[in-house]
Order: structure tokens, then sequence, then C-alpha cells
């Protein structure tokens, strides 16, 4: 009995224990019925876990010059869209669609983003590969 009891408390108290943690993924601080897209100059690239940031300078609506903040997922997440620890360096000039926090911040939730060179790195991820085609049945 108090086996059991135990191990019903040490469940519980993992199950609260993790609840930050999901509600950390949430999109509570984003405005997703809002995109902006802004021409900037990145000033970083953080490619590390547990989420890659792109840090860009970007002219505001008075014509003041903001540093912008915005995330995407993880290394080996955005490695499969396409995005590498070499996408971006200091000085691209790139046009950068985000989801902006709430409180007006520069920060936000980046969507997608053009390079210098016209290509689009987006962040819902590359086309589904073709399933591969089913053996061929043997006959008798």
């Amino acid at each position: 009995m108090k086996l059991t009891l135990f191990s019903v408390f040490l469940g519980a108290v993992g199950l609260l224990a993790s609840a930050p943690l999901i509600a950390h993924h949430g999109a509570a601080s984003f405005d997703t019925t809002r995109e902006l897209t802004l021409k900037g100059t990145v000033t970083e690239w953080i490619w590390a876990n547990p989420h890659c940031f792109l840090k860009f300078d970007a002219k505001d609506e008075t014509g003041g010059v903001r540093n912008w903040a915005v995330e995407v997922s993880n290394p080996t997440d955005m490695t499969k869209r396409g995005w590498a620890r070499t996408s971006f360096k200091a000085g691209d000039e790139v046009t950068v669609t985000l989801q902006p926090v709430k409180g007006g911040a520069p920060v936000g939730r980046l969507m997608n983003v053009i390079l210098p060179n016209g290509q689009t790195l987006g962040t819902g991820g590359p086309a589904p590969a073709a399933a591969p085609a089913p053996p061929a049945a043997a006959s008798k």
C-alpha cells in the first residue's frame, strides 16, 4: 500500500514538473493574427538548441532602426527544412516575414526569410518525399 501511494505521488510530481516544459511551446505570446514583413540587415544568426534565433536591424514606421530577434525551431528540425549554420552572416540583406509578440517588442516567430540570392527559407518544412513504390508481388 505504501509503495502504491508513493508511486502515485511520484507520478503526480512528474506531471506537475513537466507542465512548464509543455507550456514553453505555446503561442500565447505571439500575435498569430498578424504578420509583418521587414527588410533588414542581419546582425547575428544563433544556431543553437532549443531554438535558433535570427537577429537583424530594420527600420520601424518612424524611421528609427530596431534590432529584431526572431526564433525558429532547433537545428535538427531546421536542417530538415534546408537551413544551415551558414545560412546567414552579419551584413546580409534579408526580407523577413514574422509573427510579432503581442507587447510590441521587436521579437517574433519567423515564418520565412528571403536571402540575398533570392532563395526563400521557410519554417513549414520541405515538400514531403514521395513514398517508395511497393515491391512487386511475386507470382507463382
